[in-house]
């Protein structure tokens, strides 16, 4: 148990399954977030089952031993909560927010559905239809479409290369036995964590959650234990810096510029959110400030640093004219080389500083936020990093630390993505 001088108490107690159920008491709010996190994301699947944790996630809605999917809907919307999903690369999340009497309800119908779903034969079907018109969507996107170029130009055939939704190719054919078979594998109770967060009782919050998976095969080993975080090591292989272009007849040209970063554990991860503010993490930002306000090249300019358990990336992304894609490159890269060579100054430290901080504290004040910081702080590192100690970690942060980096990571070959209308086009520098 602790007690978080920006928040309210944050309790833990792991159940005799190996599920571990996190709380955060806030009184002052009157909603409350509950969340079911699941240890398992599309970085877990074998290339054939490539889109299995998306497809589970739609599936998991459409009806339980319990309730079907218009009463699994209809008794969160008629108290006025909402509910969701989404799957990411490395976990997947279902959560609900509710008023906090309506607590019980939310945790009732949350636990039932990635306990007890029943995964029906026509729901797969129905499903699968609507998975295979979402992927058609995101083709219809190129500045999402890019993001998902980059990942492969890095990570290649690697699971973290691979589109989350998965592909035609690979959710045409998956079948309903093979979907409940990722299920029953992999959400076991050791893998999953529970965290909650607004006006509540931890204790009533355990009674409940014991109650709602009483008899589901989430309540059915006796001597479970707690999973651990993945492990950093050994890390992933990434490819050789490389281009990858994906014509596309679009009135916007969709850049990404950038390299392997560093995994979310590694002592330098403050040193880069710093070094990500200054480069391209807001409208003052080096990127921003040179490329759309004063040369007017691109509407939307960032950089962006990703982490998982034992890689990262950093990059830069770009949108304008396909006739300025040149000239956006080489300020970028420009941009890049001068950071590198001569790092950052005193007074950017200051600001990347203030926004890493100000962005953290500002993002805590809702009830969602908090739910996620508890589940990704035991989900992802194994342990809570206490507010403060966290704002501390940041001010720890060096002029030289940023720049010591800086010039270790901007140095590296860059890889490229492109997605525009483009067919024979020579993009090196």
């Amino acid at each position: 148990m602790s007690d978080d001088p920006l928040g309210g108490t944050v309790r833990r107690t792991v159940l005799p399954s190996g599920l571990r159920v996190l709380t955060e008491a806030i009184p002052a709010m009157r909603s409350v977030s509950f969340g079911i996190w699941v240890a398992v994301g599309s970085r877990d699947e074998t290339g054939p089952q490539a889109g299995a944790a998306h497809f589970l996630e739609h599936l998991l809605f459409k009806g339980t031993h319990k309730r079907n999917a218009l009463e699994i809907s209809s008794a969160i919307e008629a108290v006025g909560g909402e509910t969701n999903a989404f799957t990411t690369k490395e976990y997947t999340c279902y959560y609900a927010r509710v008023l906090d009497e309506d607590l019980p309800l939310a945790i009732d119908v949350m636990c039932d559905l990635v306990a007890d779903s029943v995964l029906e034969a026509v729901d797969v079907e129905t499903e699968r239809g609507v998975i295979l018109e979402e992927i058609a969507m995101h083709d219809d996107e190129p500045g999402d479409e890019v993001h998902d170029l980059f990942a492969r130009a890095v990570y290649g055939d690697h699971p973290l290369g691979r589109l989350i939704s998965g592909t035609e190719e690979t959710v045409t054919p998956m079948t309903r036995r093979q979907i409940q078979s990722f299920y029953r594998r992999r959400y076991t109770a050791p893998q999953i964590v529970i965290a909650a967060a607004g006006n509540l009782d931890h204790a009533t919050v355990v009674k409940l959650v014991r109650q709602a998976l009483r008899g589901t095969p989430l309540d059915t080993d006796p001597e479970g234990r707690p999973g651990t975080h993945r492990p950093a090591t050994p890390a992933v292989r990434t490819r050789p810096a490389t281009t990858l272009v994906e014509p596309k007849e679009s009135e916007q040209a969709h850049v990404i510029l950038g390299c392997p970063g560093i995994d979310r554990t590694d002592e330098r991860r403050f040193a880069l959110g710093v070094l990500n503010n200054v480069l391209g993490g807001g409208m003052s930002s080096r990127l921003f400030q040179e490329i759309r306000e004063q040369r007017g090249l691109a509407y939307s300019v960032y950089s962006y640093a990703s982490q998982y358990a034992d890689s990262g990336l950093f990059a830069v992304y770009a949108g304008c004219a396909p006739g300025k894609v040149d000239e956006v490159l080489e300020l970028t890269r420009a941009e890049l080389a001068r950071v590198a060579a001569e790092g950052i100054t005193e007074a950017e430290l200051a600001r990347g500083k203030g926004m890493s901080k100000g962005s953290f504290v500002l993002g805590l004040e809702d009830t969602g936020s908090r739910m996620s910081r508890l589940a990704k702080g035991e989900l992802l590192y194994g342990d809570l990093m206490p507010v403060d100690e966290l704002l501390t970690r940041v001010d720890a942060v060096t002029l030289s630390g940023v720049n010591t980096l800086a010039a270790e990571l901007l140095s590296r070959p860059m890889s490229l993505a492109v997605v525009g209308p483009f067919g024979e086009h020579d993009f090196s520098a």
